[in-house]
């Protein structure tokens, strides 16, 4: 794929191979164009505390995804339905307006279907002495190859992990590919991003953080995640186990997934993490699990 990644008209940025021509205003599988689409840029508090520290996370939520998940808790962005369309530079002065607002970092949220555009803006903020990390918030669902566009520009990454389970990656995110991608991907962030490194505050300067999210009646998918990932990477990288899933699917084909995480499985699979040995993680209280953590996207600082 080198060579032909780097794409959007036909699109070849993700393993959707969509081949749309999005360059002139067709929407490829992830539901946009090739212009900047955001939905909101806001001080964020609910990220992992090396994160948000007190001042808050300045996220900047990009429209549109190239995976779909049928549980996805920012659904109303997720397929490209709201949102507010602008240019590199209009985004170059949104980082500079949150760093003014006493952001801690720039976090990019679901940017994978914009590693172009958006390594221009890091490119051009960076240039222009903004001073802040740039954390690079995604679903893992993207080449690896895409992601060499980023080394040397991102300072903290922050994927999923969400299933080693081909079945399940299938049944709610349409991708049975998702494990072997997503590994790759995730390996591509350790290599730019191998140790991780703190400031006096505690608040993270660089590294790799990844993320699993729990689903109701999963566990041994879980289990397995959390094992790959310390097998693969021990304490070099910080694990973030999740039990923020908040019941939002509508599809009445999902029956498990109106449910919320059972805590005694939560608790199973937190209590696995430390047997195995994980040292560098974080974990979440019962309440994360709440519509109220997931934040209007009525395109606020855009």
């Amino acid at each position: 794929m080198e060579g032909k990644i780097i794409s959007y008209s036909p699109c070849t940025l993700c393993p959707r191979q969509c081949g749309a021509d999005r360059d002139n205003g067709k929407h490829g599988f992830c539901g946009v164009g090739s212009k900047l689409k955001l939905a909101r840029a806001s001080l964020h508090m609910w990220e992992e505390p090396c994160i948000s520290g007190e001042r808050g996370s300045g996220t900047v939520f990009f429209s549109g995804c190239s995976l779909g998940c049928v549980y996805c808790q920012n659904r109303r962005i997720s397929h490209g339905e709201c949102g507010k369309e602008i240019d590199t530079e209009r985004l170059v002065e949104i980082f500079f307006g949150l760093k003014d607002k006493g952001a801690h970092n720039i976090n990019l949220v679901t940017p994978s279907h914009y590693i172009p555009s958006v390594a221009q803006a890091i490119e051009k903020a960076k240039s222009s002495g903004i001073g802040l990390p740039f954390v690079y918030n995604t679903s893992s669902y993207e080449y690896a190859d895409a992601l060499k566009m980023l080394d040397g520009l991102i300072d903290i990454y922050l994927p999923d992990f969400k299933y080693t389970d081909r079945a399940l990656a299938e049944k709610y995110s349409f991708a049975p590919d998702y494990p072997e991608i997503a590994k790759q991907a995730i390996a591509e962030m350790v290599s730019q991003q191998p140790k991780a490194e703190f400031d006096e505050e505690g608040l993270m300067k660089r590294g790799v953080i990844v993320r699993h999210l729990m689903l109701p009646r999963a566990y041994e998918n879980s289990r397995a995640a959390i094992e790959y990932l310390y097998n693969t990477y021990g304490d070099s990288i910080y694990i973030s186990i999740m039990s923020q899933y908040t019941p939002v699917c509508e599809n009445e084909s999902f029956t498990e997934l109106k449910e919320r995480v059972d805590p005694r499985d939560y608790e199973r699979l937190v209590d696995y993490a430390v047997e195995l040995g994980v040292e560098n993680g974080f974990t979440q209280e019962g309440e994360a699990s709440s519509e109220s953590f997931i934040p209007d996207f009525d395109c606020e600082g855009v």
